[in-house]
Formats: C-alpha cells, sequence, structure tokens
C-alpha cells in the first residue's frame, strides 16, 4: 500500500510533468504528497570576490528560499483547487541527500522525480540528481523523463514569480 509520495520539484516543466504522473500513479492509492523543493547553497567565489568583499552568499540563500516558498504556496494552492491531498517541504542542501533524507525522515513509500536527461559533458560536470536518489533512496524511485507531447503542457501548472 503506498500511503505518501515523495516528489522533488525545481518547477521545471520536467518536474510538473512527473508531480502530474505522481498524481495519476497515486489515484488508487489515495496517498498524501509530498512536494519538496530544495534551495542547494552557493558554494563557488562570485567575481565580486575578485575586486572586493565576497557577496553576501546569505542574502541570496534567504531570496532563493523566499521565492521556494511563494512558488510552493502558489503550488499548494493549485494542488488543493484539484482535490490532491498534499503538502509542501522546503529544505537547504545538497538535492540529492536532501530528497533521499526527506524520503527516510517522512517514511515515504515512492518518490516520482524528473529526469532532465543530461548526457555527455553537462551530465559528467553536473551529474544526475535522479540518478544519485536511485543509487541511495531506501525506497523505490519512479523517474519520469521529459517528454515534449504534440498539443499537451503539463496540468500543473509553473508557479509565477
Amino acid at each position: 500500500m503506498i500511503k505518501r509520495i515523495l516528489v522533488p520539484v525545481d518547477f521545471s516543466d520536467t518536474a510538473l510533468q512527473a508531480l502530474d504522473y505522481a498524481i495519476e500513479f497515486g489515484k488508487p492509492f489515495r496517498p498524501e504528497l509530498v512536494v519538496l523543493f530544495v534551495v542547494e547553497p552557493v558554494y563557488y567565489a562570485t567575481p565580486a570576490d575578485l575586486y572586493g568583499p565576497a557577496a553576501n552568499l546569505s542574502m541570496l540563500l534567504d531570496e532563493q528560499r523566499r521565492i521556494g516558498k511563494e512558488q510552493l504556496l502558489r503550488l499548494a494552492a493549485e494542488l488543493e483547487k484539484r482535490g490532491v491531498n498534499a503538502r509542501t517541504v522546503l529544505q537547504t542542501g545538497t538535492p540529492f541527500q536532501v530528497i533521499v533524507d526527506t524520503a527516510e525522515r517522512l517514511k515515504a513509500d515512492l518518490i516520482v522525480m524528473a529526469t532532465h536527461g543530461r548526457t555527455g559533458l553537462s551530465h559528467v560536470l553536473l551529474g544526475s540528481v535522479a540518478e544519485r536518489v536511485v543509487r541511495s533512496a531506501a525506497c523505490p524511485v519512479v523517474t519520469v523523463r521529459g517528454y515534449k507531447p504534440a498539443k499537451r503542457k503539463p496540468r500543473t501548472k509553473r508557479p509565477s514569480r
């Protein structure tokens, strides 16, 4: 029995397609959907570091959290209108690790997430969050590859900023 599905999102069309998939997949089980947005801290030097004090990374992180929270609130309102049993969670950290830890902490029965399908150099440099989650998660993981249907957009709308 599937009681809780964790759906990590980055608000891309691909992530919203994965959310739609989780909603449809879960209908027979009527699970709680936990929609997770992860704010990844910035660890690299900025060009400003070369000429003066480092940019205030905590302000940047606070702004990312604020924007993420606003988008999650809009998404939660849309899901509520659709009658979806969902809650939202915002966490900060390394995305794959936060996803795996959140799934364990919330005792998720399933993770449904998008894979952006990077290949070549971008895959080598950026890695695949989905791949790392598949390798590390204690529960099953369903990955949804982005697709572009002829005339169908994701049912879930991207929150505006």
